[in-house]
């Protein structure tokens, strides 16, 4: 058999047609299963579900094709305990089926701290800068008789707590702070001026003259 009578065969045409219509069957099936799964032309737009319930918020995001994960948690006090304080994506944004939603919960507890070594170990002014640096809110100073301005104590909720001991952060602390033996402010003494202090003098030497 000559070439051309090989090249016009029908069993050549027959391969050759049977081999195209291979590739563009591969060609269709990658073209369809890369659209399935990248979900091309497709778009769902994420719902606002902050302040939701965690389970209706899981509930709603899969009910339109999105995946609900919760990634982070936090503390309000004025939302209730498991409802959704922030999202990701925000709400309006267009996804694609299938895409996480990014959840932060509301905490049911409040969060503590450990307390730094404040109690006898600190001035007002170095205690104070401490606990706010850390977060920690402060109430009106109770004073104790001690050295001027020296932190003795720390309270939450009326009693005393010590260092090391983990205490809510959104509670008010109460600290213990010293005055002089005497109960005063040594700050009084500011208000004595030149003459007070003349008169203290000659009241001195008048007493001394007398017992002489």
């Amino acid at each position: 058999m000559g070439f051309k009578q090989k090249l016009f065969s029908p069993l050549v045409w027959g391969n050759l047609l049977a081999m195209l219509l291979v590739v563009i069957a591969a060609i269709f099936g990658v073209w369809y299963f890369l659209s399935a799964y990248t979900h091309h032309g497709e778009s769902i737009e994420v719902p606002n579900i902050i302040g939701h319930q965690e389970s209706d918020a899981r509930y709603r995001l899969e009910k339109i094709g999105l995946r609900a994960v919760i990634v982070d948690s936090a503390y309000n006090k004025q939302q209730p305990a498991g409802c959704v304080l922030d999202q990701l994506p925000a709400a309006g944004r267009k996804v694609k089926s299938g895409r996480e939603i990014y959840l932060t919960i509301n905490s049911g507890s409040t969060p503590t701290m450990v307390l730094p070594d404040i109690a006898d170990n600190s001035s007002l002014r170095e205690a104070e800068a401490k606990l706010t640096a850390m977060g920690f809110k402060l109430g009106p100073v109770e004073y104790v008789s001690g050295d001027l301005n020296w932190v003795y104590g720390v309270k939450s909720r009326g009693r005393n707590v010590y260092a090391g001991e983990r205490v809510p952060v959104d509670v008010p602390l109460v600290l213990q702070v010293g005055k002089d033996a005497n109960g005063d402010d040594y700050d009084d003494l500011d208000d004595f001026d030149d003459t007070e202090a003349e008169g203290l003098d000659d009241l001195g030497e008048t007493s001394a003259e007398v017992e002489w």
